[in-house]
């Protein structure tokens, strides 16, 4: 039996690490995320605060993983972070909801609950005093990454935060953007993504799309196409198959409304009644659903996912 990650033991030289709860909320979709989020039952979800231990109110870092949850080389780049003097809040959605994973069926809660679990943890980490509350960004990997372009979206955090200190950044590595805001302007926050062109699992051209929108928003956004890599290619191990994963990277894009009601691909008008499962079902009755997808390194991706990152913080972070 796999050991929750709230119930690790984690241990970076040179760092302090704090296990911690964020109360966040399960929304059945953006509509609701955006509308009715102080209504909403409390969903406490798990960290791991990592501070380096030489550097006073540091700025931070909230990795998001992906379908798989909290991953080695989640952990790795929290340790990298902290080498940089950066603290990192590694965060784990999946334990508290008691979901192993999610990629056989990613509609076991919502994205709309993942990107809000990144605003949760960005006021918690704003309100807790140990960080510095106007440098905090996020990290998110394959559907995290998802969480944290969600996460930046002006008309999805504005409502959510309420006056609290938006993300001063985000790094969304292979994020899977098939739900995008017509608007999907992210005011100052800097974006950087980083997709292999051989990502079996998210859309490469899906988020070239995405990154223009951004662009012709006035965003600070910057995109790294990375030759011959697959998904989740930071990972540092071989590459496997994923036999149960159901993936359907050619499928259209479901745009939201400023509410956060979902246009269907079909329609023309905002539903605030549909969620994830009705676009999902559409993507696969429509014949772009795909069974089984691969993760992993090829030589020397894990260390050019390394350096791109390190360059990417210590620009938005500089030690002061």
């Amino acid at each position: 039996m796999t050991t929750r990650f709230r119930d690790q033991n984690i241990e970076f030289n040179a760092t302090t690490c704090h296990t911690v709860e964020i109360a966040s909320a399960s929304p059945v979709n953006y509509f609701e995320a955006i509308t009715k989020f102080a209504a909403l039952p409390e969903q406490v979800i798990d960290g791991k605060l990592i501070l380096p231990d030489a550097v006073s109110n540091p700025a931070c870092v909230i990795i998001v993983p992906g379908s798989l949850g909290v991953a080695p080389s989640h952990l790795k780049h929290a340790e990298t972070l902290a080498g940089l003097g950066i603290a990192a809040l590694v965060i784990d959605p999946f334990g508290p909801r008691d979901v192993s994973s999610t990629v056989a069926n990613q509609a076991q809660y919502s994205f709309a609950a993942s990107a809000f679990d990144v605003l949760a943890a960005a006021r918690w980490l704003a309100a807790d005093g140990r960080v510095d509350a106007r440098r905090i960004g996020a990290q998110g990997h394959s559907r995290g990454g998802s969480a944290v372009v969600t996460a930046a979206t002006a008309c999805f955090a504005g409502p959510i935060l309420e006056g609290a200190p938006t993300l001063a950044a985000i790094l969304a590595a292979y994020p899977w953007v098939g739900h995008q805001f017509l608007n999907p302007a992210v005011g100052a926050t800097r974006v950087r993504i980083i997709i292999g062109d051989r990502d079996e699992w998210c859309s490469p051209q899906q988020v070239q799309g995405y990154a223009q929108a951004l662009r012709l928003t006035g965003a600070d956004v910057a995109l790294r196409l990375v030759e011959g890599a697959g998904h989740s290619f930071d990972r540092g191990s071989d590459i496997q198959d994923i036999p149960d994963a159901s993936v359907a990277p050619g499928s259209p894009t479901a745009f939201l409304a400023d509410d956060g009601a979902l246009i269907h691909p079909l329609q023309t008008e905002p539903d605030p009644t549909l969620v994830d499962r009705d676009t999902m079902l559409y993507g696969i009755k429509a014949g772009y659903g795909i069974r089984g997808a691969k993760i992993g390194s090829n030589p020397g991706e894990a260390s050019l996912f390394h350096d791109d990152m390190c360059a990417f913080w210590t620009a938005c972070f500089p030690s002061t």
